[in-house]
C-alpha cells in the first residue's frame, strides 16, 4: 500500500484534486467528494486504503487502492458514465454480478453501482459527464452513444491498448496531483481540456469493437434476488433471520439463494449477513452516541465477549478502540 498522506483541501468549483490515505472502509466511502457511497468490509483484518481524485472540466480521474474484500455500492450521479480498469488485483472481482479480471473494463451509467473487490485492488477510473461524452462519441463513431452504456457491464479490454492506458492514466494523475509539477497546467484551462480529451479518447479506444450484453437479463435477475434478501436481512438487524426464514420470505430455495449470493457477492448469505451486522456496529461506534453494548445489541449481538472477539477478527481492533477514535 502507499504511505499515508493527508487529505488535500477540496474546492468544489472548477478543477480540484483530492488525495487521502484512510484506515477504515466506511471512511474511504464517505471521503470521496460529491458521491454517495457505502462500503462494507467483508474480509477480516486491518483496512488500509487510498483514494485519489483529479476533477477536470466534465471529467474526474480516479485511482483507488484497498487491501480488504469490500462490497461497494454507490451513486456517482445520474448524468455521468464511468469507465474503470484494474491497475493490479489479487484475484477476480465482481461488478454488478459480472466477474472481472486484470484486463477487464468496467463501464456504464454512474448510478446504482455494485462492486465486490478482491482482497488487494488498485483501480483506475474516469467518471464523465454526459454533456462531454456524447458529442465526443458522436465525432469518433458517427453515431449516438451505444445503448449498452445505459447499463453496467464488464467487457474485455483491447490487449494492445490496456497497458498504454494504464501508463497514461497513472502518469497524468501523478503529474496533476503534484502541486509543483502541475502548476502551469492547473492554471491553464486549455491545457487541462487537452489532456482530459486525450485521456478520454484512450479510455474509449480500449473498449472492444463489439460488446455482448446478452447476459444482462440473467445477471439482473440474480442481483434483484440478492438485493431483496439484503433488504430483508437489514429490516430487523437486532433479530437476524435464519436461512430457512430468509429463503421463505424471498421465495426461493436455499440452494438458489446461496448460488446467487456466490455469483453476485462471492460469499454465502449468512457470511454476508454477519459481515453486514459487524459493519453496522462499526458505523454506529464511529458516529458516537452509543455504547459498545448498545450498538452491539441493536445489531443482534447479545454475547459481548463473543461479539468483541468477532469484531476484532473482522477489523483488527477492539470495538472500544473504534468508539474512542470516533468519526
Amino acid at each position: 500500500m502507499h504511505p499515508p498522506t493527508r487529505p488535500q483541501p477540496v474546492a468544489l468549483q472548477g478543477p480540484w484534486r483530492f488525495d487521502a490515505a484512510l484506515g477504515d472502509a466506511q471512511l474511504q466511502a464517505r471521503a470521496q467528494p460529491e458521491w454517495q457511497q457505502e462500503y462494507r468490509q467483508l474480509s477480516a483484518g486491518l483496512f488500509q486504503g487510498r483514494v485519489q481524485h483529479v476533477q477536470l472540466p466534465g471529467m474526474r480521474l480516479v485511482r483507488e487502492d484497498s487491501n480488504q474484500v469490500l462490497h461497494q455500492r454507490g451513486d456517482l450521479g445520474r448524468g455521468a458514465y464511468g469507465f474503470a480498469m484494474p491497475l493490479s488485483l489479487s484475484g477476480p472481482g465482481i461488478f454488478n454480478g459480472q466477474r472481472f479480471e486484470l484486463d477487464s473494463v468496467l463501464l456504464g451509467r454512474g448510478d446504482e453501482l455494485d462492486l465486490r473487490t478482491p482482497t488487494e485492488l488498485s483501480l483506475l477510473a474516469v467518471v464523465v459527464d454526459a454533456e462531454l461524452l456524447q458529442p465526443l462519441w458522436q465525432r469518433m463513431y458517427q453515431k449516438p452513444l451505444a445503448g449498452w452504456l445505459e447499463h453496467q457491464l464488464v467487457v474485455p479490454a483491447r490487449p494492445a491498448a490496456a497497458q498504454a492506458l494504464r501508463r497514461l492514466h497513472t502518469e497524468l494523475m501523478a503529474h496533476l496531483l503534484d502541486p509543483v509539477a502541475a502548476e502551469r497546467e492547473w492554471l491553464d484551462e486549455t491545457a487541462l481540456r487537452q489532456v482530459r480529451d486525450a485521456l478520454l479518447i484512450e479510455w474509449i479506444e480500449v473498449i472492444p469493437e463489439k460488446v455482448d450484453a446478452s447476459s444482462l437479463t440473467t445477471v439482473t435477475a440474480r442481483r434483484q434476488l440478492v438485493n431483496l434478501a439484503c433488504e430483508l436481512m437489514l429490516a430487523q438487524p437486532d433479530a437476524p433471520l435464519s436461512m430457512l426464514e430468509l429463503c421463505g420470505q424471498v421465495g426461493t430455495s436455499r440452494r438458489k439463494l446461496t448460488y446467487c449470493f456466490q455469483d453476485v457477492l462471492g460469499t454465502s448469505p449468512l457470511r454476508y449477513l454477519r459481515a453486514v451486522r459487524l459493519n453496522g456496529v462499526r458505523r454506529e461506534l464511529r458516529a458516537g452516541g452509543a455504547s459498545v453494548q448498545q450498538a452491539a445489541a441493536r445489531w443482534g449481538f447479545w454475547h459481548l465477549s463473543e461479539f468483541a472477539a468477532a469484531y476484532r477478527r473482522q477489523f483488527g481492533e477492539l470495538p472500544s478502540r473504534t468508539l474512542r477514535a470516533g468519526g
